[in-house]
């Protein structure tokens, strides 16, 4: 049930989906991977929204670097962790929801038991070793992992639901090379806030989510594309899970 302090924040948004849809939020559990440019603004969204707990894991501080688009952080915060920092920020959003950080990098030894209890995830990682990791535990315990990455002017975005969806392996057979990007503040932006929407949208169950779909943006030409995605039933990843359709979920 929602309080009447809840009530009254959420009260815009409830003409949309209704205290029944609030509800719904309130009752999820999200794991943000990192609490950088994209991580920001996901994190920032998901607690204004009112998603009920939020668990972060970042191993980094914040540098002056950092803040031209990591807006979780501040000057005053140089050198503190990057999970303390965002600890701070969203409880100053929204002390309505539980906010738990962990100051930890996300690997093969540690991921299962950091998404202990979690019902989706949020990929805002900056390389894509960590990113497979993420995908393999989506896919293991059946929760929907939502992809989103930039780069300068561009980005990418897309919705994995395991069995339903190409994997992000499907999608990306080999890594990137590894390099260091060059990042914008309103690229994360537009990312992060597409990667939360689609949050949104699966946790109502409502609307189309990105299934399938890889969307593009340039922000030079302020352009969105698309690109199909389809599963690759030979994939090391997802290769072996039986293929659902939408309405069995």
């Amino acid at each position: 049930m929602l309080s009447d302090v809840e009530r009254e924040r959420y009260s815009r948004q409830i003409r949309l989906f209704a205290e029944e849809g609030q509800e719904r939020l309130k009752k999820k559990r999200v794991f943000v991977a990192g609490a950088g440019g994209l991580g920001s603004i996901v994190s920032l969204y998901l607690a204004a929204l009112g998603f009920g707990r939020i668990r972060i894991a970042d191993c980094d501080s914040v540098e002056l670097s950092n803040l031209n688009r990591q807006i979780l952080h501040s000057s005053s915060g140089l050198g503190q962790s990057k999970a303390q920092s965002a600890l701070k920020a969203l409880s100053d959003i929204n002390p309505e929801v539980e906010v738990e950080v962990l100051q930890e990098k996300i690997s093969e030894g540690s991921v299962d038991r950091l998404l202990q209890g979690c019902d989706m995830i949020m990929d805002a990682m900056d390389n894509f070793p960590t990113r497979y990791l993420l995908n393999c535990a989506a896919l293991k315990r059946d929760i929907p992992l939502f992809h989103g990455a930039i780069s300068g002017f561009q980005g990418q975005a897309t919705t994995i639901v395991p069995g339903r969806t190409a994997c992000l392996r499907c999608i990306f057979p080999r890594a990137p090379p590894a390099q260091t990007s060059p990042s914008l503040g309103p690229t994360c932006g537009i990312i992060g806030s597409i990667q939360v929407n689609e949050a949104l949208k699966f946790a109502l169950g409502r609307g189309e989510l990105l299934e399938g779909r890889l969307v593009l943006w340039d922000g030079l030409s302020s352009s969105l594309d698309e690109i199909s995605c389809e599963r690759n039933l030979s994939c090391p990843d997802c290769g072996h899970l039986q293929s659902i359709g939408r309405g069995d979920r």
